[in-house]
């Protein structure tokens, strides 16, 4: 169910003490909660990762955390404008370059947000996955360097799961365009058969 990505544009080294410093300096975080250091460490190698983890346990680290060390942009599909706003405004404070687009923005805040993210100046992105049907979104980020995809609520890309988004089930031929280095999904519940579907339709 695994496979190595080909590229490894925007892979980072990750030695355990880089890992530590980078966790305390920008997530005041003196360890590692279960699991989090090896999916971080298979983020940060390119190995595409599904993590089922409980709400609570850490999974938005698990993205974040590679996204300061990679040279590019992560994109965050994320289906919820509240989570998005939240999580950018925590990563703001922690001194690490984040946005978010939404339709709350006007059609002007969305385009500098985009501008900036193309100039490198932004770390995180946002995104809800209908903003993937938008063509010209998606050629601005292919000319982008996307070091890493990450999806949040895996699970409403499979028609098994209980919150299936027709948009999320495009994702993988979002991926299959931006040539990601580095792919992430997650979710706090998948049974077997929602997480088989979700990794055919990303095509790992």
């Amino acid at each position: 169910t695994e496979k190595q990505i080909e590229s490894d544009a925007g892979i980072a080294e990750s030695s355990p003490d880089e890992l530590a410093s980078v966790l305390s300096k920008y997530f005041g975080f003196d360890e590692f909660r279960a699991g989090q250091k090896e999916i971080i460490q298979d983020v940060l190698s390119g190995q595409p990762t599904l993590v089922v983890m409980p709400t609570g346990a850490g999974k938005s680290l698990c993205y974040q955390l590679p996204a300061v060390m990679l040279s590019g942009l992560t994109v965050v599909v994320s289906p919820l404008i509240s989570l998005m706003k939240d999580q950018v405004d925590a990563l703001l404070k922690r001194g690490i370059a984040s946005a978010y687009i939404n339709s709350s923005q006007s059609a002007d805040e969305q385009r500098a947000v985009l501008d900036g993210a193309r100039k490198g100046q932004v770390k995180l992105l946002y995104v809800a996955p209908e903003r993937f049907r938008n063509a010209t979104f998606i050629r601005i980020l292919s000319d982008s360097e996307v070091s890493c995809f990450a999806i949040d609520e895996a699970h409403c890309i499979s028609r098994w799961g209980h919150d299936f988004r027709p948009d999320y089930g495009r994702l993988g031929e979002v991926i299959d365009r931006l040539q990601p280095a580095s792919i992430l999904a997650c979710t706090a519940t998948a049974t077997p058969t929602v997480q088989g579907d979700i990794l055919r339709s990303l095509n790992w």
